[in-house]
């Protein structure tokens, strides 16, 4: 099947395919997928303009609504943390769309600079995985002994039950809300974390996402796990959520900017038809990923993060040096 916008060549199936299998393992994380698929797009499919940097939030926007319809049921949405990255990124995606259009066409340097932040948040979320990060490890050694203790009540309540990770009264409970700090309390245990560090943050992964069309998701969520010390029970919808309502922003201003004498000279209008069918795919894969993560323990989502977080970093890295 040809895509004339995008100029890919591709069976219909695969899109769709590849983008349920990339959601259902990241969603869990709080993480779209975004960031594993423009790889794919650039180096299987050579859609190399930076037309694909907005067609790849379209898959956000079709993608993120089945995870985060999970997560908000659940009462797992860390909503203080939710509108504190989304007031923090948006400014970031419009000013990110400029930049991509203007000065990285063909972005090598900055995809070092991605790979090297990615490989910093990569090995604070190893040293949770390994127990180096001490000033968490107390906390998050409660929340495994909590969820081993709930696994084990059900399954001798019912052994024919898969035992599920968190009860039903597991949900995040807002304490406090000022410009100095958010706090709120998730099974038991309160966690906090400074607003301006969440805005400052968020502008940044913002700046990133409107360039590379991959959301922020990626740097969100393992930032607020290994830095900030946050349970990824809660972390994971908020940064969908922040996820989504700036893909739409995203895709806004780059139809805006195609249209305008800056993008003149450049294929900058998305391939709808292409995003929409990752996002199909993505949209059941999400919705997969968010209705298992409850029964996976913490140290499990972070191992899975951990490991695309890295694999990301030295690709990005190795793409320079390589390329």
């Amino acid at each position: 099947m040809h895509f004339p916008v995008s100029g890919v060549d591709v069976l219909p199936f695969i899109p769709p395919l590849v983008a349920f299998l990339v959601s259902a393992l990241t969603a869990s994380a709080g993480v779209s997928g975004a960031f594993l698929l423009l790889p794919f797009q650039v180096s299987a499919l050579h859609y190399t303009s930076p037309s694909v940097s907005p067609t790849n939030l379209i898959y956000n926007i079709v993608a993120i609504p089945g995870g985060l319809y999970r997560y908000i049921k659940e009462g797992r949405m860390a909503w203080p943390l939710t509108w504190a990255v989304v007031i923090g990124t948006l400014p970031g995606v419009f000013f990110g769309a400029w930049v991509r259009i203007l000065y990285l066409p063909d972005p090598k340097s900055f995809k070092l600079f991605v790979g090297l932040v990615l490989l910093f948040l990569g090995y604070r979320l190893l040293s949770e995985v390994l127990g180096w990060n001490k000033g968490v490890k107390g906390q998050n050694k409660m929340m495994q002994k909590k969820f081993a203790e709930q696994a084990a009540k059900l399954k001798g309540e019912n052994a024919s039950r898969l035992a599920a990770g968190l009860p039903a009264e597991a949900v995040v409970k807002t304490k406090s809300i000022s410009w100095k700090k958010i706090e709120y309390e998730f099974w038991g245990e309160t966690y906090s974390f400074s607003t301006v560090a969440i805005f400052s943050l968020s502008l940044v992964v913002g700046l990133i996402g409107g360039i590379y069309g991959i959301g922020g998701g990626a740097f969100i969520s393992p930032f607020c796990v290994a830095v900030l010390g946050l349970p990824i029970y809660t972390v994971a919808g908020a940064a969908m959520a922040g996820t989504f309502i700036t893909s739409i922003a995203g895709v806004t201003y780059y139809h805006i900017l195609a249209a305008s004498s800056i993008a003149s000279q450049t294929a900058v209008t998305p391939d709808w038809l292409l995003g929409a069918l990752f996002g199909v795919g993505g949209l059941l894969g999400t919705y997969v990923g968010a209705s298992i993560q409850k029964f996976l323990p913490d140290k499990v989502i972070k191992i899975i993060l951990t490991c695309l977080i890295l694999f990301l970093a030295f690709s990005y890295i190795g793409q320079y040096f390589l390329s």
